[in-house]
């Protein structure tokens, strides 16, 4: 058996969107589910790091492998392996921070549906017949947020730090999985943050968007699988 495994979730979304791959590594590894709790990714980290084991493996998801990114920064030596999935290592480019602050209002208004599809647009997903019940789950787990969340969570997107430099220091393997079809994030972007990484592998996924672990769910769990390997650098 592996280190634990801590699955930090993605913007706007719960556990809900790791159902399949904990449901399934669950079965051999220890699986702890960590809510992103704070004002800032930096918070966010520093309220999740005293309640880890002594050393853990990281599967982070958008602003969740922001939060992975901090914990690899803050405590390098307890981190055995990190996952990001449709992570972004940059800072918020000024022109996507100004263009949130509609969908902020909107939420202030109590116009959350609207705020929470212009967050999420359906082409950010792959096309096919899932495509509108993964939309869905997304709509129902940001809904659950609030409108107070969502300000949350966009502010600390909006305010993250610049990662380029946890990337090329990680001493552990770093896996990152794009969609192929992800607009928020594109592949080619993520890949070029894996060619910062010493020990970095990079997949993509040709039949998912920005939500890789519910539009592919077998897919990743195959990719988490063979990094969870101890004899493989990475998947």
């Amino acid at each position: 058996m592996t280190d634990p495994i801590v699955f930090l979730p993605g913007y706007l979304c719960d556990q809900r969107m790791y159902f399949a791959q904990a449901h399934d590594l669950s079965r051999d590894h220890v699986v702890i589910q960590a809510p992103l709790i704070g004002e800032r990714c930096e918070e966010m980290a520093s309220n999740i790091l005293p309640n880890l084991p002594r050393r853990f493996a990281l599967v982070g998801a958008s602003l969740g492998g922001i939060v992975a990114l901090e914990l690899l920064r803050k405590a390098p030596d307890r981190v055995s392996r990190v996952c990001l999935i449709s992570t972004d290592a940059l800072p918020e480019a000024p022109n996507t921070a100004a263009a949130r602050e509609p969908q902020i209002v909107q939420c202030r208004s109590g116009q959350i549906d609207q705020a929470i599809s212009a967050a999420l647009p359906p082409d950010t997903l792959a096309p096919g017949p899932d495509r509108a019940e993964v939309a869905a789950l997304f709509a129902d787990m940001a809904r659950a947020h609030g409108a107070r969340g969502f300000e949350v969570h966009t502010r600390a997107l909006q305010r993250r730090r610049d990662h380029q430099s946890s990337l090329y220091r990680a001493q552990c393997p770093v896996q990152i999985i794009a969609g192929a079809h992800d607009t928020v994030i594109t592949a080619k972007r993520q890949e070029f943050m894996a060619g910062l990484i010493p020990n970095g592998a990079f997949t993509q996924l040709d039949t998912a968007g920005h939500l890789p672990t519910l539009e592919a769910p077998r897919a990743v769990t195959t990719i988490l699988r063979n990094w969870l390997n101890p004899k493989a650098k990475a998947a």
